[in-house]
Formats: C-alpha cells, structure tokens, sequence
C-alpha cells in the first residue's frame, strides 16, 4: 500500500474492511454516510450496513436506504446493535465530541469496534504550522467564517460546520476512554512529506518525551501500576509514527466497558509527591 497515494482517507477506509475475512452478516452502522461511497464497499463485503446521515438526501446509493440521525441527539439506533461503527470523517465537526462517543458505545455489541478518521492536528506538520500562524496547514490562515461555516440549514435554524473542532490524537484518546473504549490499532493514511522532513527532529522529540514521562510518574497516587500503564500508552502515542507523519489519524477502537463500568472506571485517586501543582 503507498503511503503517498492520491486521494483521501476512504481507499485506506476501503483496504482496512477489505482485509476484514468475516464481514458477512456483520451490523455496520456508516455514520455520517456521506453520498454512500463507504456503504457500497461494505455492502459488496457481505456486511449488513446501516447508513446514516444528518442530510440523508445526499445519498445516492441504490437498493440502500439512508436514514437521518444527529449526532448531537440520541441516535435512533437499539443499544448493542452493531459490530461495527464507520465514524469517518465527522468528528471535526462537532461542538460535542465526547455525546457521540458515548452513543457509539450503546449501541454497540460487546466487543464491537468503532472505526475512526479525522484529519490529524497532531502531525509534526500541523504542530509547526499552529506555532507559526495558529492553522493545522501550510500558507493558510487559521479557521474563519469563510470556511468554518459550511451553510446554515434554514429548516433546522443551526449551522454546519467545517473543521471548527479538530481534535488531536492525546484529547480523542482520553474522550474515547472516558466513553468505554480502548486504542485497538492505529491504521495507515497518506502521510505528509513535509512532516517527514520534520522527522528529522524525532530524537529530540523523543527525549523531551522520555523526560516527561519519567518527571510524570513520579506522581503515581494511589494505583502506581495502573498510573504507570496509562503513562505508557500516552508516551506510545505521542511518539507514534502514523500520528507524527500521517495527514490523518486513522483509530480502530475497541469497545472495551459498557457506559455504566466506564464511569465507575475513569476517575483515578492522585496524591501528589511534593506540594504544588503539576505546572511546577
């Protein structure tokens, strides 16, 4: 597979559920579905998909049916209903990232998986074009209402918007744990040539990082080892190559609690070391 192919995310989208040998009779909600071009691929897989859209009139895919759902509301979807969920392409969107999370994790089966994309705030690229002119792109001026406000749905007297709500790889991390779920695997998406230029910094970007994770498990409260495993995986994804160098993350998470376990789960008991606060 090029990881410089022309194109957006959806032919690596299709080379992930391609790869995918028991997709028959599996419940793939595709949501937003777009035009349909996603439900096509999983319909000629075998699966049983489910499309869905705030703008269902966009679809055009024959012999499926597209339904509304907002994101923002309850999904009209039963609790533990599908195996997968496509969230492709949405997240970017919404004031409310962590509402559509949690819904995802109702009305998924024990054990489904919620397949993710949405561009990557936090490649080496974006980072050093947010510090120069506060935008995630190269020679563009940050986010503003000639872009940010796609059209305003008279109907409905709300906005769509752009990519007003990027979200980087760390914050969709902690949102999804706290909705239940888990990182299962970070997929390949073209990448970004001028971030790999840039990785000519990742040693340095990986002592800085070795140094504060060391400097953060010093506070390691009252559950040192599941303290020690969090820090883990946060240092793993910072240093990630798909995340550093890719122009999109691309996650496959697990359902790993229902909501309820979620909950009781998340908050963890800290004392601190020393006095002061973590911005010491």
């Amino acid at each position: 597979m090029s990881l410089f192919r022309r194109g957006g995310i959806t032919p690596y989208v299709q080379d992930f559920f391609n790869s995918r040998a028991n997709l028959a009779g599996k419940v793939v909600v595709d949501l937003p579905a777009g035009a349909g071009k996603m439900s096509c691929t999983l319909r000629d897989l075998g699966a049983t998909v489910e499309p869905y859209d705030l703008y269902p009139e966009f679809f055009k895919v024959e012999g499926l049916t597209c339904r509304f759902a907002d994101l923002e509301t309850t999904l009209p979807i039963p609790d533990a209903h599908a195996d997968y969920v496509l969230f492709q392409e949405g997240m970017e969107h919404l004031a409310d990232q962590l509402g559509p999370l949690r819904e995802f994790n109702r009305i998924l089966k024990k054990g489904g998986r919620l397949i993710l994309t949405t561009p990557n705030p936090s490649c080496l690229r974006a980072r050093l074009c947010h510090l120069l002119l506060d935008s995630y792109l190269i020679g563009r001026l940050p986010i503003n209402e000639t872009s940010a406000i796609r059209f305003l749905d008279k109907k409905e007297q709300r906005f769509y918007f752009g990519h007003i709500f990027l979200i980087g790889a760390q914050k969709l991390r902690i949102l999804g744990r706290v909705a239940g779920f888990r990182i299962a695997a970070i997929h390949p998406s073209k990448y970004s040539k001028f971030s790999l230029l840039l990785g000519v910094f990742y040693p340095l970007l990986a002592l800085v990082n070795l140094w504060a994770y060391f400097r953060s498990c010093r506070r390691l409260g009252q559950d040192p080892a599941r303290t020690r495993e969090i820090m883990r995986e946060v240092l793993w994804l910072n240093l990630h190559p798909r995340v550093l160098f890719a122009k999109k993350l691309f996650f496959e998470l697990d359902k790993e609690r229902e909501l309820a376990d979620a909950d009781a789960a998340f908050f963890i008991q800290t004392v601190p070391t020393r006095k002061g606060s973590d911005e010491d």
